[in-house]
């Protein structure tokens, strides 16, 4: 099929606002999977998304469509996720496309990924089409949307195609404008092979699946191939589009998306970004690759059995290749023995990460509480960057301790702007811009601390507004902070699992609560046992674990008191010498409970 007669297009849009049933009704309305194949969310390939009902990796696929003109046309779909945690996922799926489908939910209005989502396709250049999805909803307010992409987003209002994806409304309208507004893709005029990498994955049988966008050329099977990141030359087994299985195909031309098997062996051989081109007759300058993605939240990651190290080694090797954005480099603990320090873009992230090693690896693993990147001056000059508690220098040695900042656009429902406003500043930020969106909504432009919204802003975010609140954030740079490395202390000896950084004047009731969650989990000794929480020497708080009791006396009966005293000394005095000399012995499934709640 001509080149011209090809459209690449991606869904992009907010969470839950219906991308993957769009692409279910149009794989559908093409043919491109039969009546026995239908399931919801079929791209949604992995349980994990099936079950918490989100998209987490972009999925391509290929459908053949019949226009009203009378004429077929190749469409190449990549579908999206919507949380913030994936926008790198979005970023590079829309570089492998010439136009995006950007959806709105007709009863909730723009919401703050829908504005994200929209300023990374015009970044890239792409065709912007517009729908107002969920119209068959009680709620749906179409002409309130239609005012809404005006005003916030700037796109025509008659340009939006209203729709409904879960009733099959509007599909044959939306295939159209694709067909007739997506530009199709161009073709370099010397015809050499560029492809670029925009995923990957590892088959265990069949060694690196790389995920292509052609952009000029041709790939066969049998043909010899060269990376540009390695310069590593290889022999293409198979190439196919998705179907959205897999599909192997004679060839793939410029404008086609599909993958490419070649006799790559190990996960590292593949970089996502890289320029795939002939390995005779090549091109010289590489495509644009993708920017480097920094992660933003770091944690230890240890396996809960430590002879499974190893494993766990290989099984992150090969979820780093299908995922850029993690990182992973060695560290111990004496406590949890040898892990991993792993680099995430979020929590949600992390929690896909820890969830995919346990499902897809058999992983049994345990994580550390999260941090972020703190910079470090000390007083002779030098400049530290501390991901982990226990890089943190002495207090004294310190200069000055900076903290990384994100600004928040927070979109709320008018009434709860004091709610949002107070949970702003207890998380130490500062509201700096209000703007009311429509006769509804606000939003609020905020500076806060990435390590405060963290764990709980965003559950709380939605709580505090039954919901309709949403959030996007962008980072924002480095700002001096008054932070402290706090350690626990248990019968007096540190446990460096439990050490976090934590700004001074929240170290006392941070500190307060470590202190009472060991405090439930640490068994009682012989002895009592003092749970303390400390900031450069000082203690900010403290629980003590009362000794178990051992009744001496139970064997004398009757007779002379002075025989009950003698026992009940010298269980005193060997109680005393058991504080002295006693070490406290924290079992593994303490460190279990204590890590494994985020709270």
């Amino acid at each position: 099929m001509s080149i011209e007669f090809t459209r690449n297009f991606s869904i992009i849009a907010h969470i839950d606002h219906g991308k993957t049933t769009l692409s279910d009704r149009l794989l559908e309305s093409t043919d491109t999977i039969t009546h026995r194949e239908k399931q919801d969310q079929l791209l949604d390939s992995m349980d994990l998304e099936r079950e918490k009902g989100i998209t987490i990796k972009s999925h391509p696929v290929t459908m053949a469509y019949k226009a009203k003109n009378g004429q077929t046309y190749k469409l190449n779909l990549i579908d999206t996720p919507g949380h913030v945690d994936f926008t790198y996922e979005v970023s590079r799926a829309l570089a492998a496309c010439e136009g995006a489908v950007l959806m709105v939910d007709a009863a909730q209005g723009v919401e703050a990924q829908t504005v994200a989502n929209l300023h990374l396709a015009l970044l890239q250049n792409l065709t912007i089409i517009p729908i107002l999805n969920k119209i068959d909803l009680p709620a749906a307010d179409v002409p309130k949307c239609r005012k809404q992409l005006e005003e916030i987003l700037a796109i025509p209002a008659e340009d939006a195609i209203p729709a409904s994806a879960k009733n099959g409304i509007g599909i044959t309208d939306i295939l159209e404008a694709i067909v007739e507004r997506v530009p199709p893709p161009t073709e370099n005029p010397d015809k050499l092979l560029r492809c670029s990498v925009f995923d990957s994955l590892y088959d265990t049988y069949r060694g690196v699946v790389s995920y292509v966008r052609v952009f000029s050329g041709s790939v066969k099977r049998g043909q010899k191939i060269k990376l540009f990141a390695t310069d590593n030359n290889y022999e293409v087994k198979e190439v196919g589009i998705f179907t959205p299985k897999m599909t192997a195909v004679d060839q793939l031309v410029a404008g086609d998306v599909g993958y490419i098997i070649a006799n790559m062996k190990s996960a590292a051989e593949v970089k996502i970004g890289d320029t795939v081109t002939d390995a005779q007759r090549g091109c010289t300058e590489p495509l644009p690759g993708y920017k480097e993605i920094q992660p933003m939240v770091f944690a230890g990651i240890y396996p809960i059995d430590t002879s499974d190290y190893e494993a766990l080694k290989m099984a992150m090797g090969k979820l780093q290749i299908n995922d850029p954005a993690f990182t992973y480099m060695n560290e111990s603990s004496t406590a949890l023995g040898f892990g991993f320090r792993c680099g995430f873009l979020g929590l949600l992230h992390m929690e896909i990460i820890q969830e995919r090693l346990r499902r897809e690896f058999n992983m049994d693993v345990i994580s550390t509480y999260p941090s972020v990147i703190y910079q470090v001056s000390l007083t002779n000059g030098e400049e530290l960057i501390v991901d982990n508690p226990a890089m943190f220098p002495e207090q004294q040695l310190i200069q000055e301790v900076r903290e990384p900042i994100v600004k928040v656009f927070v979109m709320v429902p008018g009434e709860y702007i004091g709610d949002i406003m107070s949970l702003v500043m207890e998380k130490r930020g500062e509201v700096i811009n209000t703007e009311t969106i429509d006769e509804s909504r606000v939003m609020l432009t905020s500076l806060l601390p990435l390590a405060e919204i963290l764990v709980d802003f965003n559950d709380r975010l939605k709580s505090m507004t039954r919901g309709y609140g949403s959030m996007d954030y962008e980072h924002s740079g480095y700002r001096p902070a008054k932070m402290v490395k706090m350690d626990m202390l248990i019968a007096g000896e540190p446990v460096e699992a439990f050490s976090t950084i934590v700004h001074r004047d929240k170290a006392e009731s941070f500190g307060r609560a470590l202190a009472l969650r060991l405090k439930e989990v640490i068994p009682n000794q012989l002895f009592v046992v003092a749970i303390q929480a400390t900031v450069g020497g000082k203690i900010v708080a403290r629980e003590s674990i009362s000794s178990m009791g051992k009744n001496v006396t139970a064997k004398c009966y009757g007779g002379d008191i002075s025989r009950k005293r003698k026992l009940l000394e010298k269980q005193k005095e060997g109680k005393k010498k058991m504080k002295a000399i006693g070490k406290v012995n924290i079992p593994q499934d303490a460190f279990i409970k204590v890590l494994k709640t985020g709270d």
